[in-house]
């Protein structure tokens, strides 16, 4: 068991910035299209974050052409170059799932000052 603990805090990135539910957050995503590699950004409101450790992820939603896009992002995965927080959002909850259900104005995250 230590052998696991050793292994999954060597390979953990400790530049990622500190974010949290309600975030309004940029993420760059490195996408391999044959043999070249690219940056893709995408970016939305952290709805969850599970797990912890070497196994973390978070989900970012947004809504693109009137369809809300999911995606759920490893935290430590290689694909991630880069998170930058945009807003701060001020919530009450652990997971956002009910932002699924709202349209417009109501699907908006208050944010800090």
């Amino acid at each position: 068991m230590e052998a696991l603990k050793i292994i999954s805090s060597d390979s953990l990135k400790p530049e990622l910035p500190k974010f949290s539910i309600g975030d309004t957050v940029k993420v760059h995503v490195r996408i391999k299209e044959g043999e070249k590699s690219r940056i893709q950004v995408f970016e939305g409101t952290v709805i969850a974050k599970k797990h912890g450790g070497i196994s973390e992820t978070f989900t970012v939603r947004r809504v693109s052409h009137g369809v809300g896009v999911e995606r759920v992002f490893p935290i430590h995965s290689p694909s991630v170059a880069k998170v930058e927080v945009v807003r701060e959002g001020v919530v009450r909850r652990a997971k956002l799932y009910y932002l699924r259900d709202r349209v417009g104005k109501a699907a908006k995250v208050k944010s800090k000052f």
